[in-house]
């Protein structure tokens, strides 16, 4: 296929990376002059992804324009603040050189909640572009980019409404280390994605504070709780959240050191500011914006979300990690299920 991925940053770039071995023709858009130039002369973004190359035959360029118009797939990695803005662009060209979004398939990997509207990125891409919102497909799952590129084996899941852009993406994407599970579920398949990076924060912040396995391995299975009990209120189905985009994703990034979110909230429990932390950061941090977006929607579906309310409550509201932790342990008893 002709595919076009939309943004060259360090999951962008992977995926474009694994499309290519694939066979398919890609073309990548990066809009960062610096950053274009590396991926042209190194085919390797030196910064965040370090011993990962780009394979020869992607076509690194400014902007989507002409090639989105001869996609069969258009890819959306994020981040996910920059969604719809390009979303619009894409629609622009799209519709005035083809008409339709007829026999394209698009595909979002972005993990996250846009803060202003609640919407998720399947909702936003929807929106953006004409007559798609029923086929997006949703690519999650426990999948570091940098162990992607250097071809460690990896499972994801694909999930979509429709079932045929479903079973193109997978077979799209299938290779021999990166393997591609089906979903009917692509609500819980994105939540689950998106709100695991809140409970990494909450894990990084008890290693900051010196806590140990059996704290982590509480706050990751209260966390999933969480998770789950939203995600149910909002109609995903709840095994989903003990598949790939739930469970899987959650125990990566709650413990991978690889973990952005994992990272900030690590070093806040070790003391540090929330702007220093984010300032010296190359990459994006998805959890922090969406730990807002969960708090508004657990208040909207009325579904109780401790761990959430107190990761929102260090990051934002002057509380401590140590004084969230001794908060959460002192709530009152209450039954498991």
């Amino acid at each position: 296929m002709n595919v076009v991925v939309m943004r060259a940053g360090s999951w962008g770039a992977t995926l474009a990376g694994v499309l290519a071995k694939n066979g398919h023709r890609v073309t990548l858009v990066a809009p960062n002059e610096a950053l274009r130039s590396e991926l042209t002369e190194h085919r390797e973004n030196r910064s965040a992804l370090p011993g990962v190359r780009l394979p020869e035959n992607i076509d690194i360029v400014a902007t989507p324009e002409p090639a989105i118009s001869e996609a069969e797939m258009v890819l959306f990695p994020g981040p996910c603040d920059r969604m719809r803005e390009m979303s619009r662009t894409a629609n622009d060209i799209r519709m005035a050189t083809v008409g339709s979004w007829e026999n394209c398939v698009v595909v979002t990997a972005a993990k996250g909640i846009e803060t202003e509207t609640l919407s998720r990125m399947s909702e936003v891409l929807g929106e953006g572009l004409s007559g798609t919102a029923d086929r997006i497909v949703c690519l999650s799952g426990p999948s570091f980019a940098r162990f992607v590129g250097l071809e460690h084996p990896t499972t994801v899941v694909a999930a979509s409404q429709d079932e045929e852009a479903t079973r193109r993406a997978q077979g799209a994407f299938t290779l021999g280390h990166f393997r591609v599970y089906a979903s009917r579920d692509p609500l819980g398949v994105e939540l689950g994605g998106a709100l695991k990076n809140v409970i990494a924060l909450a894990a990084g912040m008890c290693d900051g504070l010196g806590l140990g396995d059996n704290t982590r391995a509480a706050l990751m299975t209260r966390g999933l709780a969480e998770i789950s009990r939203l995600g149910i209120a909002m109609g995903a189905e709840a095994r989903t959240f003990a598949g790939l985009s739930g469970m899987g994703d959650l125990v990566l990034t709650c413990s991978g050191r690889e973990s952005r979110n994992h990272h900030v909230g690590e070093q806040i429990g070790m003391g540090r500011s929330l702007d220093d932390v984010l300032g010296e950061m190359v990459t994006v941090a998805e959890g922090v914006r969406t730990t807002r977006a969960t708090v508004q929607l657990a208040e909207k579906w009325n579904v109780e979300m401790p761990i959430v309310e107190h990761v929102h409550a260090v990051l934002f509201e002057g509380r401590t990690p140590r004084d969230a932790v001794q908060s959460l342990m002192l709530r009152d008893p209450k039954p498991e299920h």
